[in-house]
């Protein structure tokens, strides 16, 4: 368990001296100013952190000096799927990482409202980093035609500001799109062909895009597929959630076998991510817009059909429906992404799907006895 680092909690104020008053009235026309946090030079360095030590009969704690790394990268939705998993990535690949989330940023990550521009402005400028992975976005398409105004601002609005902030402290920032920015008429799609959202969702990560890049020239976009990884819950991923589907085969479950997918797991995008912000800061001419995505082409039937084989499941049950869908919002058919653009720098990770979901489904098994033999 690691001590909180200083330049993580915020400053109190100096006590007063003797007969002092111990504040100010509150002003009605002006906002209490905010405690301001200590310097990130604080961050730099050796910090203490507390360990376990176990001995016979006893256990005790015990604080010890270590290294902190000099590379800061600030990661927004770290409490997400995307993002729990980059900052993992970075944090075990020597880098000073601090994860930000809201609704369940506490304990272990920083409590920031993204839509508080003078929150974002203080921990960036406090913490200043190196590098800023955006992860965080209303992503699922269907809340976003119900919430439109939310996912704006969030989407877009709040990425704007981001990246102007990013770009006062000089920070490299990543910011998470999505291939829903195309149509699917015409795959696959470089980085220089013109999008065409279908939905709400995908023209608001396109209106995040530009503004990311109207604020910070130096920034990248990464767009990347539907995503899948080590879930707290199944419906974290569109992936995921068709688990209990295959596992209940006494009830026969449709399953869209139309809209062409590439499943991809989080670990490699987090790959990538570090990757990427490594090689920028040895290259200053990486930046602009890239692809990442798994080379899997499936729908949700064939990938259900995976997850059934990759843990010797029956999938008769499973039913593959071949119609366009006619709820909730547009789809793209097919928006296979061209990834050759990273490629060529060098940057890439895929891991084999079935592989992949096997390693983070297994949680979920209904059946205990797959527990004990399905990696053997």
């Amino acid at each position: 368990m690691r001590a909180r680092p200083a330049a993580r909690r915020r400053a109190r104020p100096a006590p007063a001296a003797p007969g002092e008053p111990r504040g100010r009235p509150r002003s009605r026309s002006r906002p209490r100013p905010r405690p301001r946090r200590a310097p990130a030079t604080a961050m730099v360095g050796r910090e203490k952190e507390l360990k376990i030590r176990f001995a016979p009969g006893r256990c005790e704690l015990v604080e010890e000096d270590v290294d902190i790394p000099s590379r800061r990268v600030l990661i927004t939705g770290a409490t997400g799927l995307l993002g729990r998993a980059v900052f993992k990535e970075f944090n075990e690949n020597n880098w000073n990482a601090v994860g930000c989330g809201y609704r369940r940023a506490q304990p272990r990550f920083e409590q920031i409202n993204l839509l508080d521009s003078i929150a974002v402005h203080d921990i960036i400028h406090d913490f200043q980093p190196h590098v800023i992975v955006h992860c965080a976005a209303e992503r699922r398409p269907d809340v976003v035609e119900s919430q439109p105004d939310a996912a704006s601002q969030l989407n877009v609005a709040a990425s704007g500001n981001l990246a102007k902030e990013a770009a006062g402290v000089g920070a490299f920032l990543i910011y998470i799109s999505t291939d829903y920015v195309f149509d699917g008429t015409s795959p696959p799609y470089k980085e220089t062909d013109v999008p065409n959202p279908l939905n709400l969702y995908g023209k608001t990560k396109l209106e995040g895009e530009k503004a990311v890049l109207e604020n910070n020239e130096g920034a990248a976009v990464l767009r990347i597929p539907v995503l899948y990884g080590e879930v707290e819950r199944l419906e974290e991923s569109a992936v995921t959630v068709m688990f209990d589907k295959v596992q209940f085969s006494n009830k026969s479950a449709n399953m869209d076998h139309w809209q062409q997918r590439f499943p991809t797991n989080v670990k490699d995008v987090a790959t990538v991510c570090r990757q990427l912000a490594e090689k920028r800061m040895l290259d200053p001419s990486v930046k602009g817009t890239f692809h990442w995505s798994g080379n899997e082409q499936m729908t949700k039937y064939e990938m259900a059909c995976a997850i059934a084989d990759a843990f010797n499941l029956p999938s008769s049950h499973l039913r593959p429906i071949t119609d366009c869908p006619v709820v909730g919002a547009l789809r793209p058919r097919n928006a296979q992404l061209d990834c050759s653009k990273l490629e060529m720098l060098g940057i890439g990770q895929r891991t084999p799907f079935r592989a992949g979901i096997k390693e983070s489904l297994w949680p979920f098994l209904v059946d205990k006895r797959w527990r004990q033999t399905v990696f053997h």
